[in-house]
């Protein structure tokens, strides 16, 4: 009826520019698109125009080529063009019809808007922090912009003002939802835990069903040990991503999140998939033809001596776990075979970690203020053969610049302990107990297995001060009981759950005077986790919390502990390798994920797996007790890992590092040999590799 109306004023006045553009909307409601650029066409002179679409004399180029100028300059319209381009995925021509529109009015919210989502999405934040705030001059309650606006400065890191944003959003329209589920995530990112859940709640209140509120309240629960209608509430949880991948919508639980989560492995999959899927959408509408990749030449072909140049792409090289892990690795590589590039997606923190990598690399560039486009050309523009994603789906990751395939061989390694779901993802460094090849179908990457262990550290580099047979530190410094037997676990909380914690309970009952020390990782679980200790007949002196420490001191202390406890949902990964390093031994318990194997795959590195893994909660439990009740047995245990640190594999960077190289040199020589990635095996005498030979 809508489109009969403004026929009918077409007719009445056939110069009435706004008819022909509201019934262009009303067409493109309808799913009328070409007619509506019929309609929108009626508001602009002749433009030359090639679509891109088609690349063809499509009825839009006829339209554009000889439509009648009713108005020359029409915002309304543009804009609307703007919007087909947008649904259509062709994003550059949707962007300039934005900027047309923007150049004509000042008083147009609706191109600004979505230009800035261009603009976010492509990586460019600062000019869409700029679009929403001229959106905010034009119509200071537009909540909607406020939330958008908020959304980019929480992405770069300035979450205070992502929080007054949200704020303010809330206050203009208080049933709004999504301003406060954004309140909450941004609560939740700046280590107010509990006002997060809080916020969560007002917004499933306003909106019961909101699938991003439901997981994210889940999540944050966990986060503090709040297990009440847990497995209710992951019932959902999985409903919610079973439909939405059913319905191809992007998952409310990110990859991150589920990899934590007791749900089936192939789920999980699924879910890196829609990411990757998403990531492969955010690429193509920076419309770039494909890259032209380095031919698949051996580098030590007869008669030459080239070297294989390798790209790190990361937001964490700065004061984060992965530099404390990986500082060495990137000046450690030899020369005479590797040529490295890292790629900085975050500005320098000034830090040590950062300095260092930076000084000890052979190229580093700070690309944090580019576009997502500009990196791939620039890895494309180096030569780039082998692209290290060492970032996966943590935060800062950009891996629509992997979705481009600007080098020929892509690989994901140590920032993301999980498979990516990426078909653009060639392959997955790794070790066989991690991801041993009974479990392949769980990935869909290629997986590589390094020898020993695949999660390398830099302790022997960096730490070997806290090797001292003299540990400063006393327990009574910690509100340690010097008369108990201390067990530990430095997990953050959110990778406890009940049955688990069932365990240690059952552990510390039975293991008189005994207390387990654990971090306020967050500080607001504590008395979460005290209430449950109480309610499974544990005493209150018997859970001992402390805050979380710096890098040293907290491996220094970790030697006051006497058995580190492991969570098998989600193991110690970083803290692993400080526990070990320090000489404490662990129990652990491996399950199927990548991310339930690491602390096995550390244990096994130095030697001394067959005491520290296990096959069972039950033999879980009864381990621990053995230990705990046998101080001869443990004593030796602890004393054999002390004697291993500087010999065994896991801490032994250099020869981490020749082993990661031999995989590299594999991936590209099977890249020259014209066959597709393939799973394989790294070994330490491998002849393809030149420091073999």
């Amino acid at each position: 009826m809508a489109i009969r109306c403004y026929n009918q004023a077409i007719v009445c006045d056939p110069q009435f520019v706004e008819a022909y553009n509201n019934m262009g909307n009303a067409l493109k409601d309808a799913g009328r698109v070409e007619e509506a650029i019929n309609c929108y066409r009626v508001c602009f002179p002749a433009i030359t125009f090639t679509c891109s679409k088609c690349s063809s004399d499509c009825d839009l180029v006829l339209f554009m080529q000889s439509c009648l100028a009713l108005q020359a300059n029409h915002p309304q319209a543009l804009t609307n063009l703007g919007n087909i381009y947008m649904e259509w995925n062709l994003i550059s021509a949707a962007a300039s019809f934005y900027k047309a529109a923007i150049s004509v009015t000042s008083g147009l919210s609706s191109p600004l808007n979505n230009l800035a989502v261009i603009y976010k999405q492509q990586g460019n934040y600062a000019d869409a922090i700029t679009c929403y705030t001229e959106v905010l001059r034009i119509d200071p309650t537009a909540a909607d912009a406020l939330v958008n606006r908020g959304n980019t400065f929480k992405e770069i890191g300035r979450v205070n003002e992502a929080i007054q944003d949200y704020i303010q959003a809330a206050r203009i329209r208080p049933n709004m939802a999504e301003a406060h589920a954004n309140l909450a995530s941004a609560y939740k990112d700046s280590g107010h835990v509990e006002t997060a859940i809080i916020s969560y709640k007002q917004a499933l209140q306003l909106r019961p069903d909101f699938p991003e509120a439901t997981c994210n309240l889940l999540h944050t629960l966990q986060c503090v040990c709040d297990w009440e209608n847990r497995d209710a509430m992951f019932r959902d949880v999985e409903e919610i991503i079973r439909r939405q991948i059913k319905m191809s919508v992007l998952p409310s639980v990110q990859p991150f999140h589920a990899i934590a989560y007791p749900i089936d492995p192939m789920l999980a999959l699924e879910i890196s998939r829609k990411y990757a899927a998403h990531c492969s959408l955010i690429a193509s509408r920076f419309g770039l033809p494909p890259f032209v990749h380095p031919p698949p030449v051996p580098v030590k072909a007869e008669g030459k001596h080239c070297r294989l140049r390798v790209g790190y792409v990361s937001s964490d090289f700065g004061n984060h776990p992965l530099s404390h892990l990986m500082g060495s690795v990137f000046g450690m590589h030899d020369r005479d075979n590797i040529e490295v590039f890292c790629y900085a997606l975050s500005q320098n923190d000034g830090t040590e970690w950062r300095q260092r990598i930076q000084s000890e690399a052979e190229h580093f560039v700070d690309v944090s203020a580019m576009t997502s486009d500009m990196i791939a050309r620039l890895i494309n523009q180096d030569k780039i053969q082998i692209l290290i994603n060492l970032n996966g789906y943590t935060k800062g990751a950009r891996n629509e610049i992997f979705a481009l395939q600007p080098a020929p061989i892509q690989v994901s390694y140590m920032g993301f302990p999980g498979t990516t779901g990426a078909a653009y993802i060639d392959y997955l460094v790794t070790d066989e107990f991690v991801s041993p090849s009974c479990y392949a179908h769980i990935y869909s990457e290629k997986l590589v297995h390094l020898p020993h262990c695949y999660f390398v550290n830099d302790y022997k580099q960096k730490n070997q001060d806290c090797l001292t047979p003299v540990c400063p530190h006393k327990r009574s410094d910690y509100g340690l009981p010097e008369d108990k037997f201390i067990f530990a676990c430095f997990n953050q909380l959110y990778k406890m759950d009940p049955e688990i914690f069932d365990t240690w309970c059952n552990i510390l009952k039975r293991v008189p005077n005994s207390a387990l020390w654990l971090l306020r990782f967050p500080a607001a679980g504590e008395t979460r986790v005290r209430s449950h200790a109480a309610a499974r007949g544990v005493r209150p002196d018997q859970i001992i919390f402390t805050d979380v420490a710096m890098k040293n001191e907290h491996i220094r202390r970790s030697q006051l502990a006497d058995l580190f406890l492991d969570t098998p949902l989600c193991n110690a990964h970083t803290t692993g390798t400080d526990i070990l390093w320090a000489g404490l031994p662990m129990i652990t318990l491996p399950l199927e994920k990548m991310a339930t194997r690491v602390a096995g795959s550390l244990c096994v590195a130095t030697g001394l797996g067959e005491e520290m893994i296990v096959s069972s909660m039950k033999e879980y439990e009864d381990r621990a007790v053995e230990l705990a009740l046998n101080p001869a047995k443990l004593q030796s245990l602890t004393n054999k890992l002390k004697e291993v640190r500087m010999s065994c594999p896991l801490f032994d960077t250099a020869r981490w590092v020749r082993n990661l190289e031999r995989a590299y040199y594999k991936m590209w020589n099977l890249y020259c040999s014209g066959r597709h990635p393939e799973p394989f095996k790294v070994e330490e005498d491998d002849k393809e590799f030149p420091f073999d030979r």
